[in-house]
C-alpha cells in the first residue's frame, strides 16, 4: 500500500481534544509566531475537520493538506500578521 505524501512541517502541535474556541485561540498564537512557515496540527475534536478549514479561510492562513486518518492538518501561516 502506497503512503500519501504530505507537506513537510516546520513545527508540530498536538491540540488533543481542545474544542473550537480554545483550539483556534492557541492556533492563532502559534501561527503568528511563525509567519510563512508550516505547522502540522493534530486535532482530535470531532468538529476539527469543519472548524479548522473554515478558520483558515477566515484568517487567510493556507490549509495545505488534511489527513483524516491521523487527524492532522498542515497549515501555512500567513506572512503578514500586522
Amino acid at each position: 500500500m502506497q503512503q500519501a505524501a504530505f507537506p513537510g512541517a516546520d513545527g508540530e502541535w498536538n491540540a488533543g481534544h481542545l474544542g473550537c474556541g480554545p483550539l483556534v485561540l492557541e492556533l492563532r498564537k502559534k501561527l503568528k509566531a511563525m509567519p510563512g512557515r508550516v505547522l502540522r496540527v493534530i486535532a482530535l475534536d470531532i468538529a476539527a475537520p469543519i472548524d479548522i478549514p473554515a478558520w483558515c479561510r477566515l484568517t487567510h492562513n493556507e490549509l495545505l493538506a488534511q489527513d483524516p486518518r491521523t487527524q492532522s492538518f498542515w497549515i501555512r501561516s500567513r506572512a503578514d500578521w500586522s
